[in-house]
């Protein structure tokens, strides 16, 4: 394993994860149920199961596209869902 392939995926990650709407999502699944190991353990299942077609896509789209192409259209997908909804809102 690469650890500073590790910890920077891990801390991109996390910076990204930390206060979207997944971590909402949990809080209030949490405050509502009053069961936190459940929530907790769903929710860890969940951005596993994500993440792994993450990495699965990743790995197919690579080897096809080249980086460039992929990160100019995530970034317009970013913008473009930024400007819907900031119109839609």
């Amino acid at each position: 394993m690469i650890r500073s392939l590790f910890w920077t995926t891990f801390v991109t990650v996390f910076l990204a994860e930390v206060g979207d709407k997944t971590q909402l999502a949990a809080m209030t699944a949490t405050v509502r149920s009053g069961q936190v190991w459940t929530v907790f353990f769903a929710a860890s299942a969940a951005l596993v199961c994500a993440t792994a077609i993450g990495v699965a896509v990743g790995g197919v789209l690579f080897r096809y596209i080249p980086e460039a192409a992929i990160k100019w259209a995530a970034g317009c997908t970013f913008i473009a869902v930024g400007l819907w909804v900031l119109i839609k809102g």
